[in-house]
């Protein structure tokens, strides 16, 4: 929890939560995301695995992808910025037996380092029960879609930091 706390993700994005459910986020089949770590515009190019945990495959549960820092971390007025969405999610699966809501959009950081913060809620009403949903990925706000959907307090969050890769940086 700590970690969350010092990237400001608890507090600015989500409140204090008791994490009940394993999540695991993995880019390219072996970059695994690690909260405050940083990862490369390169690694991150392509739809990442996202493992959940549990005990039962009857319960279900949303992700969701934000960028808090669009499209600065300075001037973030587009924050959140939405990167995906999945609902219905069976629990022990991934997210690929889930239903996409909203399609993965590679980040693209142009000024500074910016979070990108996946956050996993358990459908307490079960399945197909995610109704209000987002029109734009711009202004998307975590605590309302919860409130909105009655989904409660996140489960499960994760998160790593991006910035623009210069040619310097690639070498």
């Amino acid at each position: 929890m700590e970690p969350l706390m010092v990237g400001r993700v608890i507090g600015e994005i989500v409140d204090i939560f008791n994490p009940s459910v394993k999540m695991i986020v993995t880019y390219n089949t072996n970059k695994q995301v690690s909260n405050g770590h940083e990862l490369m515009p390169c690694v991150i190019s392509s739809k990442p695995r996202v493992d959940i945990g549990g005990d039962d495959m009857r319960l279900a549960f949303t992700l969701i992808m934000i960028d808090p820092d669009a499209p600065s971390p300075s001037d973030p007025y587009l924050k959140e910025h939405l990167h995906w969405m999945v609902t219905d999610i069976p629990g022990t699966t991934d997210v690929t037996f889930g239903k996409e809501i909203v399609s993965y959009e590679t980040p693209k950081p142009v000024v500074g380092i910016h979070r990108y913060v996946f956050i996993l809620f358990k459908q307490t009403r079960g399945r197909q029960t995610v109704k209000s949903l987002p029109s734009t990925r711009d202004h998307f706000n975590t605590r309302n879609f919860a409130l909105q959907n009655g989904l409660g307090l996140p489960v499960a969050v994760v998160y790593f930091n991006a910035q623009r890769e210069t040619a310097a940086r690639r070498r």
